[in-house]
């Protein structure tokens, strides 16, 4: 079964307008394109992102893009007890919060973040781990 992994917005934002880090997010995506894991966002991630396309591509552009993103990533949400838990949970960054217990709630393997300082407020059932360490640690390791 393959891998169950959470996107968090950094990794679709390098992805897509090819920042700094986009050789290892395309490689991130391409990996739930082949189906080797499964992606998930939540609306909040969806709505971040297309902020930002907005803004360089225009609405037209950004809601192609994300519509053909969303062929192979998933859309999780968070229930209202759970977001309760992410409020009082220490992660100090309430998207950053509510985010980690939407894929906390959905039993999601890896959370796949650039934010360095977020990977170091991971519980061991859910790490946080940034997109290099994924692709070199996780799924170059795997028997698939």
């Amino acid at each position: 079964m393959a891998l169950k992994a959470f996107l968090d917005a950094n990794i679709l934002l390098d992805f897509l307008l090819k920042r700094e880090n986009y050789s290892v997010s395309r490689k991130v995506v391409a990996l739930a394109v082949e189906g080797r894991i499964v992606a998930y966002v939540t609306p909040a991630i969806i709505h971040i992102v297309g902020y930002w396309l907005t803004k360089a591509y225009g609405s037209k552009k950004t809601k192609e893009l994300l519509l053909t993103l969303l062929t192979d990533i998933r859309v999780i949400d968070i229930s209202h007890d759970m977001t309760i838990m992410a409020l009082n949970s220490k992660i100090d960054d309430i998207e950053d919060a509510l985010q980690y217990y939407s894929a906390l709630a959905n039993k999601l393997d890896y959370f796949i973040s650039s934010d360095k300082k977020f990977q170091k407020l991971a519980i061991p059932s859910l790490p946080v781990v940034p997109p290099e360490y994924f692709i070199n640690s996780v799924i170059n390791t795997s028997p698939n």
